[in-house]
């Protein structure tokens, strides 16, 4: 599997930590969108996109199962972010 293309949207709302919204195309034929660029604590991360669920918390719809995968999702999107900056 290879990211093959990201389009981030940065978002600027007052009083709030996400950063931005970002989609990936996964193999030029999956595509995955609205993952939230959030500011932490520590620096930037990813949320998938989620749902609510009827006990009204929140459950991923699309979410990488293994750590490898989450980290390149990451690193990816981030400098796709940082590079919307420049």
């Amino acid at each position: 599997m290879k990211i093959t293309s990201v389009n981030v949207r940065k978002v600027e709302k007052e009083d709030s930590r996400m950063r931005g919204i970002a989609s990936i195309l996964l193999d030029d034929c999956f595509a995955i969108h609205d993952i939230r660029i959030i500011e932490g604590d520590n620096g930037l991360f990813i949320a998938m996109p989620s749902r609510k669920t009827a006990t009204g918390g929140y459950r991923d719809i699309a979410h990488p199962i293994n750590q490898e995968t989450r980290e390149e999702f990451e690193k990816t999107i981030i400098d796709a972010y940082n590079n919307e900056a420049e």
